[in-house]
């Protein structure tokens, strides 16, 4: 008699056809070898080799954030499971969907501290949406679906399942399940109407966009409520893609190195509508821009989470829907009439238009102008992504993000996202040009993940802000500990030679002039490119320099 039962690799396999997922990012390991055997019969579903666990949980959390459907990452147990979970806490404090799937001892081994054993359910706990391990091959398709479902539902995010080795091999006679459906929730319509009643009585209205689960229909939808009332419309920390930086209704950033008259403006403001931010302490401006509990603006609070809502701001009405439903039926909204706002929000964008003119900065490479430069050159779908630390400003406030998706940064503020990002845009969308911002610093944390763009013939441009420090930290440590310096200096390598030895092409830039004609190459290159900028280590912030830094901390006496 033949035998039809599948083994557990190839059930979990077929589960992530039936689902759509089309890449898989990982490092193998000898804990899930009967997957990548699954896999080696599965060419629809690629396998993406990389260097390193984490690298292989940031890519997964960026395609979840580009695409609106749950990245992959696949990684051995201990170590493997350890590294990925800073790209888990990446998914979660930005909302994005993934599925991590962690090899796991064999069960027979379980809870004799095994060789890599951990208790995954316990690690990731606090920082995934849901964290189980499948004891059973036969209740494979109903985790896998729970798992797509719980990553894209409500507020998005992570959920992590641990795959034992030996139920991996085991064989079971097991239906598929279904295809996964993406759950839209709805506001109450005399609610909608509450708000445009609120709305009609206020004088100087404004609109905060952020958070997950947003997609180009519910982009589109916003920018027609904004538009049909001429709204000012900011974005949240590292949200700015969500409404075209040149439209007349956007007003500009909310996040490191906000515009201060931006920041202003919140305060004077009677009434706030808060769609789908949390209005977190980055864009809350270390919680200082609306008052707690009760913020003295009247605030409309939009979240697909109940549970955020009240949680730190107390709103004048809560609305517990996804973007999708909430913007939709904001979208249908009638058009308030009169708009005494109108001219606050013109001035809103010139406002706006006026920050990201460029500015100076010590030394021959001026990055204000790179960034001109850039906002004429690339396309207007490129995707920008950027890691964490100083430099990232130059990306975040020179830069106009003029369709949807197109910037993949962390909110979490972690280094080392931007590369990873990187070449998941690349392999999601090979058609976009992408370009990657990091720091010297920032870089070093993946760098390794270099040989997997080669690997995978990503177009992609890397462009390494090196000032041989860690920017960032040094900052603060200026402004506290001035003249003091420890542990934030670096001695970097080559960034050029070591992209050239990884087999990308890599150049070095040091003054303003050499750029256009270095980007030129590395946009014609077939595959990966890499361009150091050389910055002067006084170059520290957009608005001030290293001196001018150690200087105001000595002069106030620290």
């Amino acid at each position: 008699m033949s035998d039809n039962r599948r083994t557990g690799g190839r059930i979990l396999v077929d589960q992530l056809r039936l689902h759509g997922a089309d890449l898989v990012f990982g490092v193998p390991g000898e804990s899930y070898l009967a997957v990548l055997d699954a896999l080696h019969d599965t060419p629809e579903l690629r396998f993406v080799i990389c260097r390193q666990e984490g690298g292989v949980a940031m890519m997964a959390e960026a395609y979840g954030k580009l695409t609106g459907r749950p990245g992959i990452a696949m990684v051995t147990r201990g170590p493997g499971a350890t590294n990925a979970s800073s790209g888990v806490h990446v998914a979660q404090q930005d909302s994005s969907p993934m599925i991590l799937f962690i090899g796991q001892i064999e069960r027979a081994a379980w809870g004799r501290d095994a060789f890599q054993e951990v208790d995954y359910v316990r690690m990731f706990g606090g920082i995934a949406k849901w964290v189980a391990q499948i004891e059973s091959a036969e209740r494979i398709p109903e985790y896998i679906h729970r798992a797509f479902m719980t990553a894209t539902a409500g507020r998005p995010g992570p959920v992590v399942l641990a795959l034992p080795e030996d139920m991996l091999v085991e064989r079971a006679a097991v239906d598929d399940g279904r295809p996964w459906q993406r759950l839209d929730a709805y506001p109450d319509p005399a609610v909608i109407a509450d708000v445009r009643q609120m709305l009609a009585g206020a004088q100087r209205p404004l609109v905060i966009l952020g958070g997950g689960g947003w997609s180009a229909q519910a982009a589109a939808d916003i920018r027609t409520f904004a538009e049909n009332n001429e709204l000012p419309v900011a974005a949240g920390f590292r949200r700015q893609d969500y409404l075209d930086n040149t439209h007349p209704c956007y007003a500009g950033d909310l996040g490191v190195g906000a515009d201060p008259k931006l920041v202003k403006r919140v305060g004077e403001a009677d009434l706030i509508i808060a769609i789908g931010t949390r209005l977190s302490e980055m864009t809350a401006q270390a919680y200082n821009l609306l008052s707690i509990p009760r913020p003295k603006q009247q605030l409309v609070h939009v979240h697909a989470d109940p549970e955020e809502l009240g949680r730190v701001y107390q709103p004048d009405i809560a609305i517990n829907a996804g973007m999708r439903g909430a913007a939709s039926a904001l979208a249908a909204v009638l058009p308030v009439e009169p708009r005494p706002w109108a001219a606050w929000t013109a001035a809103a964008h010139r406002d706006y238009l006026d920050y990201i003119k460029p500015v100076g900065s010590p030394g021959p490479l001026q990055m204000g102008e790179v960034m001109a430069h850039l906002r004429e050159r690339l396309p207007e779908d490129a995707i920008i992504t950027t890691g964490a630390g100083n430099y990232a400003v130059w990306a975040t406030r020179f830069y106009p993000f003029r369709k949807f998706r197109s910037q993949l940064a962390p909110t979490s503020g972690s280094m080392g996202y931007g590369l990873p990002a990187a070449i998941a845009a690349s392999l999601a969308c090979p058609d976009r040009t992408v370009v990657c911002f990091a720091g010297d610093g920032c870089l070093m944390m993946t760098v390794q993940e270099l040989a997997t763009a080669v690997q995978y013939g990503c177009r992609l441009v890397v462009l390494v802000v090196n000032n041989g420090m860690y920017g960032t930290i040094r900052m603060h440590q200026e402004r506290e500990y001035p003249t003091r310096v420890s542990g934030t200096e670096l001695r970097n390598p080559d960034f050029a030679a070591l992209a050239r030895a990884c087999g990308a092409f890599g150049t070095r830039v040091e003054r303003t002039a050499d750029f256009p004609e270095a980007l030129e190459q590395a946009l014609a290159a077939d595959g990966p490119a890499l361009i150091e900028l050389k910055v002067d280590p006084e170059a520290l912030t957009v608005r001030a320099s290293l001196s001018q830094i150690r200087e105001a901390a000595l002069a106030a006496g620290r």
